[in-house]
């Protein structure tokens, strides 16, 4: 098990972010706003000289999922389920990704978990570059439930470690 403390370390040093080039740049305490980058390099550059979109995808896999794994806590569930990316113009540069997470949406999705068994709601990040300007948007679909025989309201309302499948960080 890997304490909280160490969690940004984890991510930065996750192999398919070290392969593109992403960079976590900041990781909010409370895990509620995550900041990524990526420059533009040798090995994350396509044919015509921009930004890889599998890479600019990349930087938006696991943040919302992670996110919401600790401040749900671990009577809940939390999966990806669906995402798609949009493309506004090329990619040159650094890209940067921000994601946030406010505390009532976090509230809300508890309250509807332990209501129906189960939700799942739409996250949207923007990747940017260095000027502000959109290169792509990007949604997901996260899936969140409340843990089979585990009670509203029972259990820590945070986690001081992610657990991620088998994994716990």
């Amino acid at each position: 098990m890997i304490p909280r403390r160490l969690l940004p370390w984890v991510v930065r040093l996750y192999p398919p972010f070290v392969g593109a080039g992403i960079r976590v740049r900041e990781m909010g305490a409370d895990l509620r706003h995550v900041a990524v980058d990526m420059p533009l390099r040798f090995w994350n550059r396509n044919a015509v000289g921009t930004h890889f979109g599998g890479s600019l995808f990349s930087m938006t896999d696991p943040f919302f999922m992670l996110m919401l794994i600790h401040n749900l806590g671990p009577q809940y569930v939390v999966r990806d389920k669906a995402a798609s990316i949009r493309f506004r113009k090329p990619g040159r540069g650094t890209m940067h990704a921000r994601f946030s997470i406010d505390e009532g949406v976090i509230d809300e999705l508890r309250a509807q978990a332990d209501a129906a068994g189960k939700v799942e709601r739409t996250f949207s990040v923007c990747i940017t570059d260095d000027a502000g300007e959109v290169v792509a948007e990007v949604e997901r679909l996260v899936h969140v439930r409340r843990k089979p025989g585990v009670t509203a309201g029972t259990g820590s309302a945070r986690s001081s470690a992610v657990d991620i499948g088998k994994h716990r960080l």
